[in-house]
C-alpha cells in the first residue's frame, strides 16, 4: 500500500515536471522586449552616428540592428574594458557569446534607445 502511494505521488511530480513549460519565463521576457523596443522605437540612428559614440563616458552599441546606450553600464560591466572593444559599432557576436550570463538578455532592454537605419 505505501509503495503505491510513493509510486502516485512520484508519477504526478514526474508529470507535473513534464507538461510545465521550462521556458516559461523567457518566453514573457521575449514578449516583454519586443513590446519594450516597439514602444520605444521611435528613433532611428545611421551607423555613423553610433560610431560617434565610442568612448568610455560615451558608449553606444548595436545588437540585432537595435542601437543601446550602454554608458551608464561601462563601469559596472563585470567583463571590464571588454565593453569598449565594440563601442560604437556591431556587438552583436559578443553580446551573445559564451561568456554571457542569461540576465544579459533581461537587462538589455533597459539601455534600447532605437533602431539603426537600414
Amino acid at each position: 500500500m505505501v509503495i503505491a502511494v510513493v509510486a502516485l505521488i512520484f508519477g504526478v511530480l514526474l508529470g507535473v515536471f513534464i507538461l510545465i513549460p521550462r521556458n516559461r519565463k523567457s518566453a514573457q521576457t521575449e514578449k516583454a522586449y519586443s513590446n519594450d523596443n516597439r514602444i520605444k522605437a521611435s528613433k532611428t540612428f545611421s551607423k555613423a552616428e553610433v560610431s560617434s559614440h565610442n568612448k568610455r563616458t560615451d558608449c553606444w552599441i548595436i545588437i540585432k540592428d537595435k542601437v543601446y546606450d550602454v554608458t551608464s553600464y561601462v563601469e559596472e560591466h563585470p567583463g571590464g574594458d571588454a565593453i569598449l572593444a565594440h563601442a560604437g559599432d556591431d556587438s552583436t557576436e559578443g553580446f551573445f557569446g559564451p561568456q554571457h550570463a542569461t540576465r544579459v538578455f533581461d537587462m538589455i532592454g533597459d539601455f534600447y534607445i532605437g533602431d539603426l537605419e537600414q
